[in-house]
C-alpha cells in the first residue's frame, strides 16, 4: 500500500457506481470550554441596541464557536500524534486520540507507514480539515442548526415579507473572500434558504449565468407559480455585496480590486447595470429587475447601503451607514429606532425611492444592528483576524452549508479555466495562510446536481474529476510537494441529505507490478 499525491489527476474517467450517499451519523468532537470560547466573550451579557436579538446572537455564537473550535483542535492534536510515531502501539494510540478529540479516524494507510518513514503530517492535516468540514456539513443538513432551512418558520416569514416588499426572489452575490461567507445568515440575518447565493472574487458575478437563472425563475413563475404567481406584480432583486476595511483600508480591502473601496463599489454597480441591461435588451423594459448595492466592513460587519431611487439610480460616493444609525438610535425605543431608520433611508435616495425597497433596506439595517452587537460582544470589538483566516478553499457549485466568516474561500466555477481568476486569488491567500507554515492548501471540490434529472449524478462525478485534474495541472508544483490536497464531493440539491464523498487526493493506491 502506498500513498501517491497525484493519483486523482490520472483518474478523470474513473467509473463510479450510482450508489446512494452513505448517511453519516453526526459526531460532535469533544471541545473543551477553553478551546470553544477562545477569544470569545459571552454574547448578550453587555448593553445592546434595543433592536438587537440577544437570543439569536447567543445561538449563532454557540454555533460559530463549536464549528471553528473543531478546526482549532487539529494542529494541537497532530503535534501530539507526531510525538508518538515511534511508539510500539502508535497506530492504536493515534486512532484513539483522533476519535476522542476530533470524532473521526485517521487514514490507516498513512499511520502504518510511520515505522519506515516520517509521518506525512501534511496529508494528515488535510485529512483532518476535510473530515471536520464533513462533520459540519452533515450536521447542517441533518439538524438545520441555523434554523433557516427550507420550510422553517423563519424562511416562511421572510418569504412573505419579501413578497410584501414587491420582490419574488432575492439573489445575492458577495465577494468570494472568506470574510464575507457569513453575509447572509449573520451580517444580514436572512434565512439561508430564502436567498440565492453565488460568491465571486470582487463580487463580479457572471452576467450571462445570472440572466439564465432569471429566465428559469420567471419560467417557473409562469408555469408553476413558484415562488409566486406571475400575475403578482413582484420583481427579481439582485444584490451585490462588496467589502472594505475601516481600520486598514489600504491593505485589508478587497484583494480583487487592490483594496480600492471606490473601485470595488463601482465594479459591483457596473455588473448590476450590465445584468439589468441584458435582461431588458432581451425581454424589453417590462422585464426589469431591481438592483441593490451593499458594502460590508470586514472589521465589524457593519453594512453601508447605497439606497437606490425608484428608477434604480444611485450615487456611488453616498451611502447610509448602519454603524452611524446604530449610534443615532441607541437611546431610542424599538419603534422610535425603526421610524428613524425608515426616515433616513428615504432621505438617502437620490430621488424618490420605491416603498418596498425602503422597507427591505430598513429590515436589513435593523437586522445588522444585531450583528454589530454580536461582533462587539463575542469578539471584544473589531474582529481579531482582520485579514484572511480561512480553513479551506471551496471549488465548484454548491456549499450551501457554509455560513461562517473566515471558514471558506469560495471559487464558484464550472471549469478551472473560466474560474481561474477566483481560484488564483484563493491559492495566493492560502500560500500566506498555510504554505508559509509548511502546511497544505485543502481544496474541497463540490458539484451539486438535481437527482430528478437522468444522468445528473454521473455528470457531477465527472465534473469533480475534471476540475480536480485541472487543479492538479494548474498548481502542479504545490500538488507534487503535497502542499495542495483535494476532496471531491457531490450533493443532490433536491434532497435534504448531506454530501457524498466520491474521491480524494489522499486515497491509498496499490503499487503497480513491474
Amino acid at each position: 500500500m502506498a500513498y501517491r499525491n497525484r493519483n486523482l489527476a490520472s483518474q478523470t474517467q474513473r467509473p463510479l457506481a450510482p450508489t446512494a450517499p452513505r448517511r453519516r451519523p453526526v459526531v460532535t468532537p469533544q471541545i473543551s470550554d477553553r478551546s470553544r470560547l477562545r477569544g470569545v466573550a459571552n454574547v448578550g451579557l453587555g448593553p445592546c441596541h434595543p433592536l438587537t436579538d440577544r437570543a439569536a446572537n447567543q445561538h449563532l455564537q454557540a454555533y460559530e464557536a463549536n464549528v471553528k473550535g473543531s478546526f482549532e483542535l487539529i494542529v494541537p492534536l497532530l503535534k501530539r500524534i507526531s510525538a508518538l510515531q515511534y511508539d510500539q502501539d502508535f497506530v492504536s494510540k493515534a486512532q484513539s486520540l483522533a476519535r476522542s478529540e476530533l470524532g473521526f479516524d485517521l487514514p490507516s494507510h498513512l499511520l502504518e507507514q510511520a515505522w519506515v518513514r516520517a509521518l506525512d503530517m501534511r496529508a494528515l492535516f488535510a485529512w483532518c480539515v476535510f473530515q471536520s468540514h464533513q462533520q459540519v456539513s452533515d450536521r447542517f443538513f441533518q439538524e438545520d442548526p441555523l434554523q433557516g432551512g427550507e420550510g422553517s418558520n423563519q424562511a416562511k416569514h421572510f418569504q412573505t415579507f419579501l413578497v410584501d416588499c414587491g420582490f419574488h426572489l432575492l439573489d445575492v452575490s458577495p465577494c468570494a473572500d472568506g470574510r464575507l461567507a457569513h453575509t447572509i445568515a449573520y451580517a444580514l440575518r436572512i434565512p439561508f434558504s430564502s436567498v440565492r447565493r453565488r460568491s465571486h472574487a470582487g463580487a463580479l458575478f457572471d452576467v450571462e449565468k445570472t440572466v439564465n437563472r432569471w429566465i428559469k425563475t420567471e419560467h417557473r413563475r409562469y408555469r408553476e407559480g413558484v415562488p409566486n404567481s406571475a400575475d403578482s406584480p413582484t420583481r427579481y432583486l439582485k444584490v451585490v455585496t462588496y467589502h472594505f476595511s475601516s481600520l486598514d483600508p489600504s491593505h485589508q480591502g478587497c484583494a480583487a480590486h487592490g483594496s480600492d473601496d471606490a473601485l470595488a463599489a463601482s465594479a459591483g454597480q457596473q455588473r448590476l447595470l450590465d445584468f439589468r441591461e441584458s435582461v431588458e435588451n432581451s425581454f424589453c423594459c417590462g422585464a426589469s429587475v431591481d438592483l441593490l448595492l451593499i458594502g460590508l466592513d470586514t472589521d465589524n460587519d457593519a453594512i453601508r447601503v447605497h439606497v437606490p431611487a425608484a428608477d434604480g439610480s444611485i450615487v456611488l460616493d453616498e451611502w447610509l451607514s448602519a454603524e452611524d444609525l446604530y449610534q443615532e438610535t441607541l437611546s431610542l425605543t424599538s419603534d422610535e429606532a425603526m421610524q428613524h431608520i425608515a426616515e433616513r433611508v428615504e432621505a438617502s435616495a437620490p430621488k424618490k425611492p420605491d416603498e418596498g425597497m425602503v422597507a427591505f433596506i430598513v429590515k436589513l439595517i435593523a437586522n445588522n444592528f444585531s450583528q454589530i452587537d454580536y461582533v462587539k460582544q463575542s469578539h471584544a470589538g473589531p474582529y481579531p483576524d482582520a485579514g484572511h483566516a480561512e480553513r479551506f478553499i471551496g471549488v465548484g457549485i454548491g456549499f450551501k452549508e457554509v455560513h461562517l466568516r473566515n471558514l471558506t474561500y469560495f471559487a464558484h466555477l464550472d471549469t478551472v479555466e473560466v474560474g481561474a481568476p477566483d481560484l488564483d486569488v484563493g491559492v495566493k491567500i492560502f500560500k500566506g495562510l498555510n504554505v508559509s507554515r509548511d502546511l497544505p492548501i485543502p481544496v474541497v471540490v463540490r458539484f451539486d446536481y438535481s437527482g430528478q434529472v437522468p444522468g445528473a449524478r454521473d455528470r457531477a462525478v465527472t465534473d469533480c474529476y475534471r476540475v480536480n485534474q485541472a487543479i492538479a495541472e494548474r498548481y502542479s508544483d504545490l500538488f507534487d510537494q503535497g502542499l495542495l490536497h483535494t476532496f471531491l464531493t457531490i450533493r443532490d440539491r433536491d434532497k435534504k441529505d448531506t454530501s457524498e464523498v466520491v474521491g480524494s487526493s489522499l486515497e491509498p493506491v496499490h503499487q503497480e507490478a513491474h
